[in-house]
């Protein structure tokens, strides 16, 4: 291991001597090893300058920000859906919500909690939202509350049509 103590630092500014001789002249350096490490320093040296440069020239709209304001696809999807089932008392989903017997929304095993989505089942069609993440039963791919399965007409498992909501129009 190379240490440089105050007397050897001495050496480096002394008689205008180049760094690589003057590192050459302390105990067990050779010439060929403080070229190596000289060599390793001006590469370390040009990679930082370098990820700086690229960090200070990025476009505002890249990184995580570009992801969450990517549009969303505005075509039909299908899924097999079914109700949740009865509410039970103060149940909590994993988004955090509290259902009510009331409640109208969604669980999907993927979506973000409250992504906003359009459910279509004949001419029926309902904005809402994901409120949970955990399925209850398995072979679907997502679930309603009992409200929003009586709105849509689902009865037991079937297959529905859902899309994102776009602003433009719902």
């Amino acid at each position: 291991m190379l240490r440089v103590n105050v007397v050897d630092r001495g050496l480096i500014r002394d008689h205008g001597r180049t760094v690589a001789s003057a590192l050459a002249t302390l105990p067990h350096v050779t010439d060929s090893l403080a070229q190596r490490l000289l060599i390793l320093a001006a590469v370390a040296l040009l990679a930082a300058v370098s990820t700086l440069a690229v960090i200070e020239h990025r476009p505002p709209a890249q990184g995580a920000g570009a992801l969450t304001s990517a549009p969303a696809p505005a075509g039909w999807n299908t899924a097999f859906a079914g109700s949740r089932g009865p509410v039970g008392d103060a149940l909590r989903t994993t988004c955090g919500q509290v259902l009510a017997a009331e409640s109208l929304g969604v669980t999907h095993p993927v979506l973000p909690c409250g992504a906003k989505v359009i459910l279509r089942r004949g001419e029926t069609q309902v904005l809402t939202e994901v409120i949970d993440n955990a399925l209850v039963e398995p072979g679907r791919q997502l679930e309603v509350t009992e409200a929003l399965a009586r709105m849509l007409g689902i009865d037991g498992t079937v297959e529905i049509e859902w899309r994102f909501a776009t602003e433009a129009g719902g």
